[in-house]
């Protein structure tokens, strides 16, 4: 709940731009609750904002698909031989884009079932909170292999035999990253293999001709290239990334 609670958090206060009041006072954040109104001072509001900011990359990584497209790419880039080409702010920027295209359910989701009703006022802060969690936590959970899911159980103290959907967050969280982790190497090591065997029969044939004063890397790098853009390596990547997600 922590993760979603601050993405609906920051969105509510992001949509509660300062606006003058009718008594010429400044009104940033106004929480109702049934029947009663409550404004915070815009200090307390800042503070609530920059914290909220705060928590926002943490859970960009940790929360989403971001995690597994970044390091996916990374081994790439590894494999091909290239050390800071695409540079590291590209790669972060592709992940991103892809993050935000695969995400984009979960998020229309607790865009309609939890900010707009917030927004209405039909709906509280905190149950807006549990509206948010349930498409964030669906998606984590699909994405969860179920031996990290008992791990973290085991750490937690918790029982193995409960259902998935009475996993509370601070549990299913750690899971999904470990199981994004896991899933992650296992695509980069299947992306690696074309890339070392290519390596592999240069070295060879280096060795052959009796040139082992010549390192194969410089040789091999142009023959990987070539093969990846003749392939279209990056669409089959990307594909293969999105369709990881099911």
């Amino acid at each position: 709940m922590i993760g979603s609670g601050v993405l609906i958090g920051l969105l509510a206060l992001s949509a509660s731009f300062p606006t003058l009041a009718g008594d010429g006072g400044l009104s940033f954040l106004t929480v109702t609750d049934g029947q009663t109104e409550q404004e915070y001072s815009v200090k307390l509001q800042i503070l609530l904002l920059m914290t909220a900011l705060s928590f926002l990359p943490a859970f960009l990584l940790m929360a989403t698909s971001f995690t597994r497209i970044i390091i996916v790419l990374a081994i790439l880039r590894q494999a091909l031989g290239l050390q800071q080409s695409p540079p590291n702010r590209v790669l972060v920027g592709i992940a991103l884009a892809l993050t935000i295209l695969i995400m984009r359910p979960v998020w229309t989701d607790v865009y309609h079932n939890a900010f707009v009703p917030y927004d209405q006022g039909d709906i509280t802060l905190m149950q807006a909170f549990d509206r948010a969690e349930k498409p964030v936590s669906d998606f984590m959970l699909h994405q969860t292999q179920q031996s990290a899911l008992e791990q973290m159980l085991r750490i937690a103290n918790e029982p193995l035999d409960q259902k998935a959907e009475d996993v509370s967050f601070a549990v299913l969280l750690p899971a999904f990253v470990i199981s994004e982790l896991k899933t992650a190497f296992q695509i980069g090591f299947m992306l690696f293999i074309p890339f070392l065997i290519i390596d592999l029969v240069v070295a060879s044939v280096l060795m052959a001709m009796g040139m082992m004063m010549l390192s194969p890397l410089i040789i091999s790098l142009p023959f990987k290239l070539v093969i990846f853009v003749l392939v279209d390596g990056w669409a089959m990547t990307v594909g293969t990334l999105s369709a990881s997600f099911g």
